[in-house]
């Protein structure tokens, strides 16, 4: 039996410097990846947009997305490298976005979810989400629809119970590190 030691996860705001090894995990996990420049312009738009990255040592295994408008937060993207995939990378990045979206004060989370894609949608109902509708050809590339899912009331206390709750499961250690 193989005992696999448990991780140490680094969660740091991401960087043009990590955009290579985004690029990579995306062209992996995609069929219709973004592009260099979408991330970049992404990462300009400091005020309403909060993006992160996942690291193990010095290499970046996973990253996530945040949008804000008004008091709602649409995660725009998420995505672990599949060799590291079903190892908690993906619920330490929804922790870190949650949180985020609460600190910049939005009240709901929101986001589109293949409908093929139920290990994801598993992860966003731990969190709270809910389906609300479907998106008809949502992803052109391959013409499935999507699901639209909401997490209502995140500024509240029962809310940071269900996260706290959440980072509690998750094994190894994740270190924030805040390198704005």
């Amino acid at each position: 039996m193989t005992v696999t030691p448990a991780l140490v996860v680094h969660i740091v705001p991401m960087r043009r410097r990590h955009l290579r090894s985004v690029l990579r995990i995306e062209a992996l996990v995609y069929p219709r990846p973004w592009s260099h420049s979408l991330f970049l312009s992404e990462l300009a738009l400091r005020g309403s947009r909060s993006y992160f990255v996942a690291r193990v040592g010095r290499e970046v295994v996973g990253y996530a997305g945040l949008m804000l408008t008004s008091e709602d937060g649409h995660i725009t993207t998420i995505a672990v490298d599949p060799a590291l995939q079903r190892s908690k990378i993906a619920t330490r990045l929804m922790l870190v976005l949650a949180r985020e979206a609460i600190v910049r004060r939005a009240k709901n989370l929101t986001l589109e979810v293949r409908l093929s894609n139920h290990g994801a949608q598993d992860l966003y109902r731990r969190f709270g989400f809910v389906p609300v509708g479907v998106r008809k050809n949502y992803y052109q590339e391959t013409n499935e629809d999507a699901l639209v899912m909401w997490a209502h009331d995140i500024d509240t206390p029962d809310y940071a119970a269900l996260l706290s709750g959440l980072e509690r499961a998750v094994p190894g250690e994740t270190r924030y590190e805040d390198r704005r």
